[in-house]
C-alpha cells in the first residue's frame, strides 16, 4: 500500500511510462493461452482471481506486479511464478518486454485504475480492469482513448454480465415475457469499517465509498435488465460513522428510465443486501443473491426458478473475455470499457444530485 501512496504523490512516474515504446504484436496468432499478470495481490487476486485462473481454459497466470515484497516468494511457490514474470509498481512498465504475458488485470484501488492502466496500455498489453472502471467520466474517457491508441483491447470486470442466471435476466430485457417493466428495485451492501478502518474501501481519496464499490452493481443492474438508459437522477447520502471514513456509507438513487421505468436503489457499507426485484404488467421476478460470487438466483411470478451456476463465475469471466482477444474479435466483449464508462456517467449524476440534497440531475 506504501507504492501506491507513492503515486498520490508523485505522478511524474507514470507520465514517464505512458511515452514508452511499445510491441503491438506481442501475442502470437496461434497462441492457445493468454498469459495474465495481476496487478495487486489484496483480497480479490488472492482469494478469488488467483485459484480462478487455475481453472481457466483459454488463459493462465503468468505474472504480478506488487508493493509487497514479502508476498513475491508466496505466490511464486504456490502458482510457480518466473522471477522475470514479477514486477512492482515502480518497473512495471518492463512488463513490454516480456512475450509471456499478454493480459494485465488491475486490482487496486479505484482511484489507481487510470494510471495502471496507461502503463498496461502502452506496454501493448490488453487491459483487464476491476470495477467500477474508474472514478470519474474523464478517467474513463482517457483509459478508452489509450486503449485505441494502442490498439490493446480494454475490459471492465463486471463478472455478473457473465453469469448465466444474469444473462437470462438480460435476455428477459429484450423479450420482455411478463409485460412492460414498471418498477425495479434494487440493493446492494455490506457492513464495512469496523474490523479494518484503514481500508482503502472507506477512503474517498483512494476512491472508496458505498457507491463506487458496491453502488455500481445495483446501478449496473437495473440497465442491464432494462436494457435502457436513466434519462434522471435522484440520489442522498448519509455517514453515520464519520469517526470511522469520510467517504459515503449509504446511497440512495432512483432513476427514471423511457417509458415511465423507475428504479428504486440502495447501496451501503452498514448492511447485508443482496436483491434484484423487477415489477412487470404481468407478474415480474426476483433475483436473490444477484450478486454473490456464486448462487445466484431468480424466482419468478408464475413458479419459475433459474437454477444457480455451478461453475466459477471469474473463471468464466476471464475465459470469455481472452477468447475475444485471440479471435480478434474485440465486438464479442461482454463488458467493453464503454460500458463501464455508461455506469461511471450516472454515478458522476449521483453524487451530483446527493451534493445538493437530492435535486434531480437530468442525463
Amino acid at each position: 500500500m506504501g507504492n501506491r501512496r507513492t503515486f498520490i504523490k508523485n505522478s511524474s512516474l507514470f507520465v514517464g511510462a505512458a511515452q514508452l515504446p511499445f510491441s503491438l504484436f506481442s501475442i502470437p496468432v496461434k497462441k492457445k493461452k493468454l498469459g495474465v499478470a495481476l496487478v495487486g495481490l489484496g483480497y480479490y487476486s488472492t482469494d478469488l482471481l488467483a485459484p480462478a485462473l487455475q481453472e481457466t481454459e483459454h488463459c493462465e497466470l503468468k505474472g504480478i506486479v506488487t508493493g509487497s515484497p514479502e508476498k513475491i516468494p508466496l505466490w511464486q511457490k504456490k502458482y510457480g511464478i518466473e522471477d522475470k514474470n514479477v514486477y512492482s509498481y515502480e518497473n512495471m512498465h518492463n512488463i513490454a518486454n516480456n512475450p509471456e504475458i499478454d493480459v494485465v488485470y488491475i486490482v487496486l484501488p479505484n482511484a489507481l485504475h487510470l494510471p495502471y492502466a496507461i502503463i498496461a496500455a502502452n506496454a501493448g498489453k490488453h487491459v483487464w480492469c476491476e470495477k467500477p472502471m474508474a472514478t470519474t467520466v474523464a478517467e474513463c474517457e482517457q483509459m478508452i482513448a489509450i486503449s485505441q491508441k494502442n490498439k490493446v483491447q480494454l475490459t471492465v470486470g463486471y463478472r455478473m454480465q457473465h453469469e448465466p442466471v444474469t444473462q437470462q435476466i438480460i435476455g428477459w430485457g429484450k423479450s420482455r415475457p411478463y409485460g412492460a417493466m414498471t418498477k425495479i428495485y434494487a440493493e446492494a451492501g455490506f457492513k464495512n469499517g469496523a474490523k479494518n478502518p484503514k481500508h482503502w474501501k472507506i477512503n474517498k481519496a483512494l476512491g472508496g465509498g458505498a457507491m463506487y464499490d458496491m453502488g455500481v452493481y445495483p446501478l449496473n443492474a437495473v440497465r442491464y435488465c432494462t436494457g435502457l438508459e436513466p434519462i434522471s437522477v435522484t440520489a442522498t447520502q448519509e455517514n453515520t460513522r464519520s469517526h470511522l471514513f469520510d467517504a459515503d456509507e449509504t446511497t440512495n438513487f432512483e432513476l427514471q428510465f423511457p417509458n415511465g421505468i423507475i428504479a428504486t436503489c440502495k447501496t451501503t457499507f452498514a448492511d447485508y443486501l443482496n436483491t434484484l426485484n423487477v415489477a412487470c404488467e404481468k407478474g415480474g421476478y426476483t433475483v436473490s443473491p444477484f450478486q454473490a460470487y456464486s448462487g445466484v438466483q431468480a424466482t419468478t411470478s408464475d413458479g419459475k426458478t433459474l437454477k444457480p451456476f455451478i461453475g466459477n463465475q471469474q473463471a468464466k469471466q476471464m475465459d470469455e473475455d481472452a477468447l475475444a482477444i485471440l479471435n480478434a474479435a474485440p465486438q464479442t466483449l461482454v463488458v467493453p470499457g464503454e460500458e463501464g464508462l455508461k455506469d461511471i456517467k450516472v454515478v458522476d449524476a449521483i453524487m451530483a444530485s446527493a451534493s445538493k440534497n437530492g435535486t434531480t440531475i437530468k442525463l
